[in-house]
C-alpha cells in the first residue's frame, strides 16, 4: 500500500506503481511528490547536500505493521526527465519510485557490487519500462 501525499498537479499512474510494491513485496510505505525547492531543502537537510534532485528514500526504523519508509520524488525533475529521456511522465515516476523503493529495501547502489542495478533492470523488464536510473546516471 502506498500513502499518497500529493503537494502537485502531478498525477503518477498509480497501478504502475502499485505494480513495483508488488514485484518486489516491499510492503506499505509513504510517498511524496513535491516541487524542486521543497526537495531541496529535504535534501541539504538530511544529506547535506543544498540541491534539487529527483528522488530520495527515507527508511524508517523496522517494526512489525509499520511502512518501511517515506519516498520523496520531485515533480519538477519528473517533467524534465521525461522530456530529457524522451518518455512519459508516468514512466519516469515510476522509474524514481521504483529506485527510492529500492533504497527503503536496503539496496545501496554507491556501495553495492550491482545488486540494486540488477534488481532494478529485473523490475524494469518486467513492466516494460525504459532504461533505469542507474544505467542512465552510469551512461552520463
Amino acid at each position: 500500500m502506498i500513502d499518497i501525499d500529493n503537494q502537485t498537479d502531478f498525477q503518477p499512474d498509480f497501478t504502475l506503481l502499485d505494480a513495483i510494491v508488488d514485484a518486489l513485496d516491499a510492503g506499505e510505505m509513504e510517498l511524496v511528490i513535491c516541487d524542486d525547492e521543497t526537495i531541496r531543502v529535504l535534501n541539504r537537510d538530511h544529506r547535506g547536500i543544498d540541491k534539487a534532485t529527483d528522488v530520495l528514500s527515507f527508511p524508517y526504523d523496522p517494526m512489525p505493521m509499520a511502512p518501511i519508509g517515506s519516498i520523496v520524488i520531485s515533480a519538477d525533475h519528473v517533467r524534465s526527465g521525461a522530456a530529457r529521456f524522451g518518455h512519459s511522465e508516468a514512466e519516469e515516476c515510476a522509474l524514481l519510485f521504483l529506485h527510492g523503493v529500492l533504497h527503503l529495501l536496503g539496496f545501496d547502489h554507491e556501495t553495492d557490487e550491482g545488486e540494486m542495478r540488477c534488481k532494478e533492470e529485473e523490475i524494469i523488464k518486467a513492466l516494460g519500462l525504459p532504461s533505469s536510473l542507474i544505467v542512465r546516471t552510469e551512461e552520463a
